[in-house]
């Protein structure tokens, strides 16, 4: 089992930063692919971003590749999302999330954190 708490959400002007940081409890923390995840009001839930149990590979969706990194830290169980270069249309509610399958597959993940919101004003 393995508990996901979200923080660093807040309101930012737009091309403004923020860095998200998601703290997991529970055991092998480091075996698994942890995801970024986010939705918008009246919107399906979009993948964001995801990283391997080893920091080899990372994948982003398209609306925020080159502009948000993700990281990992797994001596501190945390995984980070740093965002740059912020629009409006990023506001959303972002969640963190983990499974102990493959990063190939942007889905199948097992547990959810319970979110933090993101609002990035023009």
């Amino acid at each position: 089992q393995v508990q996901l708490v979200e923080s660093g959400g807040g309101l930012v002007q737009a091309g403004g930063s923020l860095r998200l940081s998601c703290a997991a409890s529970g055991r092998a923390f480091s075996s698994y692919v942890m995801g970024w995840f986010r939705q918008a009001p009246g919107k399906e839930r979009e993948f964001v971003a995801a990283i391997s149990w080893g920091n080899s590979i990372t994948d982003y969706g398209d609306s925020v590749k080159g502009r948000f990194t993700v990281s990992r830290d797994n001596a501190k169980n945390t995984v980070y999302l740093q965002m740059n270069s912020l629009k409006p249309e990023d506001t959303a509610v972002y969640y963190c999330a983990a499974k102990g399958s493959s990063i190939k597959s942007r889905g199948e993940y097992d547990y959810w954190g319970q979110g933090t919101q993101v609002t990035v004003s023009s």
